[in-house]
């Protein structure tokens, strides 16, 4: 967990390559099961053509399809999902039925002034989507990806007004679920104002103490 430029992308890369396990985001499920044409992902698609919200009951579908795959077996990290109090209770019952026990709920806090500059300083890679900053991260050459000379350009949602309005919405969002989890004692929250290496290692460390 932890609000639009936390640096949750970054860390779920990381710890995927440390575990090798899967890192599991809405966004990947919607695309995978969209593309596998599965009844969940074709319902999905009608709301996200339509720019609009995939409703819970079609999300919570689809993550239950996600987490029941082989992959998943050793173990997975979720990126953006539970958003709700509602979606953190499915998402129990969910593991309850498929046998499985979180480790721990990792929110990577940062206070908004931080996120402001950090995401609009943000450029993503048209072809690849590999991810610079325009202060912390610059690419090699101004506009271009150093991965794979794709042009890096700003998102609409990293632009000033629409960050804070994210921020806003998340901050009203996830307080109830940062309640409930730290009433199941899952709940770790890491300082995501240091540098990316001693926000890994603060993660690692966490959930090595399996508090």
């Amino acid at each position: 967990m932890g609000p639009p430029g936390a640096g949750k992308g970054t860390q779920a890369e990381r710890l995927i390559e440390k575990y090798n396990i899967p890192q599991i985001s809405t966004g990947d499920m919607f695309r995978a099961a969209v593309k596998e044409q599965t009844p969940l992902g074709l319902e999905a698609k009608k709301y996200m053509d339509n720019g609009q919200l995939v409703p819970d009951a079609v999300t919570i579908g689809i993550v239950r399809e996600r987490l029941a795959k082989d992959d998943c077996k050793k173990g997975f990290i979720l990126d953006g999902f539970p958003r709700t109090t509602s979606q953190a209770v499915s998402l129990d019952a969910i593991l309850r039925d498929l046998g499985i026990k979180l480790d721990g709920v990792i929110n990577i806090a940062v206070p908004d002034e931080e996120l402001v500059r950090r995401t609009t300083g943000r450029l993503i890679c048209r072809t690849c989507g590999a991810t610079y900053h325009l202060t912390s991260k610059p690419p090699e050459k101004k506009g271009v990806c150093d991965k794979d000379g794709g042009e890096l350009y700003q998102r609409d949602d990293d632009k000033m007004e629409t960050v804070k309005k994210r921020l806003s919405v998340y901050a009203a969002q996830t307080k109830p679920l940062i309640d409930y989890y730290k009433n199941s004692n899952l709940y770790i929250e890491v300082d995501g104002r240091q540098d990316m290496d001693a926000v890994f290692n603060a993660i690692v460390a966490s959930l090595a103490k399996g508090k």
